[in-house]
């Protein structure tokens, strides 16, 4: 559906560029733009060093990309169900969220996801920054103590470094999405190849995979498996519970919802999997050419003698890491921010604002336990996003059944005016039971599971409360379409 006349909305204060649906004519990704789309967003630092946080917890390596797999593919549905919209009526996610909660009730959603992004902006900003600061110390072998000591355990030339990343980023963003696509097609098979690469040299100084491949995990029953197992598929499903909201973002632009859904499902579970895989082999080799095991892939590349090889290397992390961050934790929040304040922040503003609580959110304290960061990071955020996609789900595909005024989600009197205090009970609803275990002993194994409460109790509450429409009346509004 196509909204042919903007008159009727381009003087409401709902209204701005960057909200607004996508003509047709401008929807032109195909199924391989969302395939690479969904490569390089896999192909980054925290895919690669997925495993080692379950390995850590005492998985073996099948145990550990099964529990990615299955994560990943249970994602996947909600990521489908939540796309379908953005490329109906070309609308981006804090939008689509408007039919659920209201014109002004989709705030609370978009914030919600908003600040998520932020959190995921930092830590992909400090990964290319250690990447950078790499790269000049292979050039400028002084480089680290160039400029002081620094502070908070890292040198002045490191946080100049992170900062240089940052500005990247911005500049990236205030270029827009065409920007985006490009860097999306070429960054996907170009990182692969290189990890590939990397691979190759490994197995072959190693003569072989080495003992982490033949280690056994420390969980040799049920009993003692599931614990781990089910927190940490929890978690997994968490890595992409924020771009189970807002693939409308990227579905706006698609031709077809065929052409989306194949590209997504062919390329998300199974490339998780095995860029996650590559890093499993590469650092069970890393045990027997260093004589210890090295996850993290930038300082593995530290490691090595050549600076060219080390140039091409960082290149490629700073590429993957550029893709991905821009991709995955910029889009969203810059137009939930946008979403907030039409009239006053823009697609390029949102942006900026994302970087700057990107930083405020300090990552480098994420990143500096690995058990942290799936077990707090990833469980903990995963049951709010939960709650929301339950209920847009249950709001779009049950109670609406597909159907939307499409002008009307941009009109302060349209019939999804204000609030919609039915979803945003149902969202609150699914939060307390997912978060609960975290003040009730009792609901701790809830929180364990806090994603799929979220959803389950989240949706379900909405279709108990029915009533499609902010108002609970029939009331209707033209929709030039």
């Amino acid at each position: 559906m196509e909204l042919v006349d903007a008159c009727l909305v381009d003087a409401s204060p709902l209204y701005n560029e960057d909200l607004a649906p996508v003509p047709i004519a401008r929807r032109t990704w195909t199924t391989y733009n969302y395939a690479a789309l969904w490569i390089s967003m896999a192909h980054s630092i925290p895919t690669y060093m997925l495993a080692s946080g379950l390995m850590t917890a005492g998985m073996d390596w099948s145990q550990a990309l099964f529990t990615i797999l299955l994560g990943n593919t249970i994602v996947l549905v909600p990521i489908l169900l939540n796309s379908h919209p953005g490329t109906k009526y070309g609308i981006p996610f804090p939008v689509f969220a408007r039919a659920a909660y209201g014109t002004l009730g989709s705030n609370v959603p978009a914030l919600m996801r908003a600040l998520v992004a932020c959190g995921w902006f930092g830590i992909q900003t400090w990964i290319g920054g250690e990447a950078l600061h790499t790269l000049f110390k292979t050039v400028v072998p002084a480089w680290p103590g160039l400029l002081g000591p620094g502070f908070a355990g890292h040198t002045t030339t490191a946080w100049l470094s992170f900062l240089l990343f940052w500005g990247l980023n911005v500049y990236v963003i205030y270029r827009g999405m065409d920007l985006l696509r490009v860097v999306e097609n070429w960054a996907a098979p170009f990182v692969l190849v290189m990890t590939a690469l990397l691979l190759w040299w490994a197995v072959v100084r190693a003569n072989g995979f080495g003992p982490l491949l033949a280690q056994p995990g420390r969980l040799r029953t049920v009993g003692e498996f599931l614990p781990v197992f089910i927190p940490s598929l929890t978690a997994m499903i968490g890595y992409w519970a924020t771009l189970s909201l807002n693939m409308p973002d990227f579905t706006r632009f698609g031709r077809s919802q065929r052409e989306q859904i194949i590209g997504q499902v062919v390329a998300l579970p199974a490339t998780m999997s095995l860029f996650a895989g590559l890093g499993v082999m590469i650092t069970s080799a890393t045990l027997v050419i260093y004589g210890e095991s090295i996850w993290d892939p930038i300082q593995l590349v530290g490691r090595f003698s050549s600076w060219i090889v080390v140039a091409i290397a960082m290149f490629t992390a700073v590429v993957a890491t550029l893709a991905v961050n821009i991709a995955a934790n910029v889009v969203s929040p810059a137009n939930d921010f946008a979403n907030a304040w039409p009239r006053v922040i823009n697609f390029k503003t949102g942006g900026l604002l994302t970087g700057l609580l990107g930083i405020a959110i300090q990552p480098w304290k994420l990143l500096a336990d690995p058990s942290g960061y799936i077990f707090t990071w990833l469980l903990g955020y995963s049951g709010g996003l939960g709650s929301i996609a339950g209920v847009l789900i249950a709001d779009y595909w049950i109670l609406r059944r597909r159907e939307l005024r499409l002008a009307d989600l941009y009109l302060e009197h349209g019939i999804y005016r204000g609030w919609n205090w039915r979803a945003i009970g149902a969202t609150a609803v699914g939060c307390a039971l997912a978060w609960g275990g975290l003040i009730v002993p009792a609901l701790k194994p809830l929180y364990d599971y806090a994603w799929f409460v979220g959803f389950f109790a989240a949706g379900l509450t909405r279709v108990a409360l029915g009533s499609a429409d902010t108002t609970g009346t029939a009331e209707t509004a033209t929709d030039p379409t």
